[in-house]
């Protein structure tokens, strides 16, 4: 899940297209109207205006292109309004009376939530692209378009790891917006946000910034992350509605803020427009969304990591846990190995990687380039698709330590019993991590099993000993550990 970063999580993240209090949690199941006859692209949306032949001169004509980006694109940009209904506790004079004679019972009452979001037309016959969170848990959606008409909306689609949502109405005379490749999307880039902010009163709201960094991830608001940010303002409502470029073209789906207050401080997120047309196009096509499968555990590459592997450069992502049987151990991947690019991307990092592999169909082969122990290997790999769940261990808690920060343990009958493990005398497990200690910073904890220290394999407590005895303050550890079904790397100076 790594270098120490500050994460975006000490923010208070806000959804940005609900209204306070607006939704609660719930599954949506998918319709499919028209069945497979409804299958299109985002890509067949045309143009009514195309903004690029527009040369800019003088000020007046970057004034005016400002003003042509929001006339072509706003008509694209819908109001989304929801009702959805939760159980309120209320203590009544019965629940009074009935506590006196020991009934705890508590009264409930249900109560209507009305919730408002944005959505982007990418069709003209009525396909809707909006966030997740704006539709979740609602019985009743109704749309309004830039024309003032109101359409009650079908969920066709719904994909809760990325955000995505596709809605459909039954319309005719809309406008689909121009979608545009978002992997060209620069820093520094002119954008304008449109959306129904704070109110139906705000509609078609457009507001104007830059893209102020690509590939935010670690933001905790969905489990695919690789946000546009942007310091155009976005404010709740904006949800699910229209990030465009400078020739009026979709490059994201606008999403959360990040803020201290709960209002908008400069900090903006937005769904990728090819990531959010992957989702739409897998919606459309098979009712919901695969994704690739490579059956690996990977992790960043710090400087401590590269040294415990004696790699010259930090570079690549490693390989911890190889899954036996999957897609990887068939191509002859190992643990311990360094990709260095995927299917002729680049591997700058285990999240991009990530992205990477889930953006590619199951059944697929990519190429890969690994680095194993100073040798170059090319393995070529067949995906399969990404099983629903998969199972993470949880860890116990901290207690104190000495040099190491951590004591280990055989993983005997009694150890594995206060553990709740498996026993296997040959194992090592982690009883006791110091909090604040090195080991516990890079993500060390109780529970977790010892596989090998500075790269020696461990078969028994004398060995882990004659590992570490001459370690003393500022050596490295390079260990590999098994927490679950994960393996991974952690390296720290004592």
């Amino acid at each position: 899940m790594k270098k120490k970063r500050t994460s975006l999580k000490s923010f208070v993240l806000v959804s940005a297209g609900i209204a306070a209090g607006a939704f609660t949690i719930s599954n949506v199941e998918f319709s499919m109207p028209g069945g497979r006859n409804a299958v299109l692209s985002m890509n067949q949306a045309v143009a009514a205006e195309n903004l690029q032949s527009r040369p800019i001169q003088t000020l007046n004509d970057f004034n005016e292109a400002f003003v042509h980006i929001a006339e072509s694109t706003t008509p694209s940009v819908v109001t989304i309004y929801t009702e959805s209904a939760v159980d309120r506790q209320v203590l009544t004079p019965f629940d009074l009376f009935g506590r006196a004679f020991g009934d705890n019972t508590v009264s409930t009452r249900k109560e209507v939530l009305h919730g408002l979001g944005s959505g982007v037309i990418v069709s003209s016959d009525g396909y809707i692209l909006t966030n997740y969170h704006v539709i979740n848990n609602a019985y009743s959606i109704l749309i309004r378009t830039s024309d003032n008409r109101k359409f009650p909306a079908k969920i066709i689609g719904k994909d809760p790891r990325t955000d995505i949502a596709v809605i459909k109405i039954d319309a005719t005379g809309l406008k689909p917006i121009v979608i545009g490749n978002s992997d060209r999307l620069r820093v520094g880039e002119w954008v304008v946000a449109i959306g129904s902010p704070l109110g139906e009163n705000l509609a078609r709201t457009v507001t104007q910034g830059i893209v102020s960094a690509k590939g935010r991830a670690n933001v905790g608001l969905a489990d695919y992350e690789d946000f546009i940010q942007t310091d155009a303002a976005i404010n709740p409502g904006n949800s699910g509605g229209a990030l465009v470029n400078i020739n009026g073209e979709l490059v994201g789906i606008n999403t959360a803020i990040a803020s201290h207050s709960a209002g908008f401080e400069g900090i903006g997120f937005a769904v990728p427009s090819n990531m959010a047309n992957r989702v739409f196009t897998s919606l459309i096509k098979r009712g919901k969304v695969e994704r690739g499968y490579l059956g690996i555990s990977i992790q960043d590459i710090d400087e401590n990591i590269a040294k415990g592997m004696h790699m010259k450069t930090v570079e690549g992502v490693l390989v911890g846990t190889v899954i036996e049987g999957g897609p990887a151990a068939r191509s002859g991947m190992k643990t311990g190995d360094v990709i260095l690019d995927f299917n002729g991307r680049k591997a700058t990092g285990s999240i991009e990687l990530r992205n990477d592999i889930a953006n590619q169909a199951p059944g697929s082969s990519a190429v890969v380039h690994i680095n194993r122990d100073g040798t170059l290997y090319t393995l070529t790999v067949r995906l399969e698709a990404l099983p629903d769940k998969l199972v993470a261990s949880e860890q116990g808690a901290e207690v104190s330590n000495d040099l190491l920060g951590f004591m280990v343990s055989p993983l005997d009958d009694q150890t594995a019993q206060r553990m709740h493990l498996k026993p296997n005398a040959h194992r090592l497990v982690v009883t006791s991590v110091k909090a604040n200690s090195p080991a516990f910073r890079v993500g060390l904890r109780p529970g977790d099993i010892l596989l090998s220290a500075d790269k020696k394999p461990l078969s028994s407590a004398a060995v882990f000993s004659e590992t570490v005895k001459n370690k003393k303050h500022g050596d490295l550890l390079f260990l590999l550990v098994e927490r679950g079904w994960s393996r991974m790397y952690f390296a720290f100076n004592l």
